[in-house]
């Protein structure tokens, strides 16, 4: 068998292995998937009418047209903490020690955590845009492509986000503290154009919302799905996606590589 059929072999193993952890232990999914649900319910019909004045829709309609694409980022963002504490987990049970002893390729063990967490990360978003949906949420006017090239930036952002919370599960000494490394994946969804417009920000903050990878990702969603100006957005948001996957990647390997003391 070829290397790299043995490595597809493996990661399918540890893909299926991960996908059953989750399933025995949905507690932690559901409850990072809680939080952008809730924000999203929170902000439509607590805030909505006065939020929709403040970007000038008129209506709560238009706020939620507004909103649920940046929730369903913050989405992404919220489900691949759980990405970062089940790798800790594993590096801290002893586990790796074990398959390091046994005849199976390397990163097999990551590819699996990742693979899962993408998968995880696709199903949260369309259960929060179902969510969307029901409360009034209607792209219908984006095209097919547009559909396509929607999903194709949230599978893309998701793989980015996951490489990263990989490499913060790796270094982090417990679960708990991955949990805290990854809290900027949530933090950063608060401080981006999700809830408000940049340019409605103190002139100050509006580069620390402008220049992250959040918002233009978010605006070239809204540009996609509602038909909104995204002009340089889209090539921003991908540089932002290749960037942080490129890094997460060799972080998480060149840590996972390391010889254990």
């Amino acid at each position: 068998m070829s290397t790299l059929a043995l490595a597809v072999r493996d990661s399918s193993t540890m893909l299926r292995r991960n996908l059953l952890h989750a399933r025995r232990y949905p507690s932690l999914t559901l409850n990072l998937l809680l939080t952008p649900v809730m924000l999203l319910l929170l902000f439509v019909y607590i805030f909505g009418d006065a939020m929709s004045a403040g970007i000038g829709g008129g209506d709560r309609s238009a706020y939620i047209a507004y909103l649920v694409p940046g929730i369903l980022l913050m989405t992404i963002g919220s489900t691949t903490i759980g990405t970062a504490v089940s790798v800790s987990n594993d590096m801290t049970e002893g586990i790796i020690a074990r398959f390091r002893t046994m005849a199976i390729h390397r990163g097999s063990v990551l590819v699996g955590h990742v693979v899962g967490s993408v998968l995880q990360a696709v199903m949260s978003v369309v259960l929060v845009g179902a969510v969307g949906l029901a409360i009034g949420f209607r792209p219908v006017d984006a095209t097919p492509l547009e559909w396509l090239a929607a999903f194709g930036l949230l599978v893309l952002f998701a793989l980015a986000l996951t490489w990263i919370a990989v490499g913060m599960g790796l270094v982090s000494p417990n679960a708990e503290a991955a949990s805290n490394n990854a809290m900027p994946l949530i933090f950063l969804p608060l401080i981006s154009s999700t809830f408000v417009p940049v340019h409605s920000m103190p002139g100050w903050f509006q580069p620390i919302a402008e220049y992250q990878p959040f918002t233009p990702a978010i605006e070239t969603l809204r540009g996609l799905l509602l038909g909104t100006g995204i002009g340089n957005n889209g090539w921003i948001a991908l540089a932002w996606c290749l960037g942080l996957t490129v890094l997460g990647y060799r972080w998480s390997t060149a840590t996972f590589n390391r010889d254990p003391k």
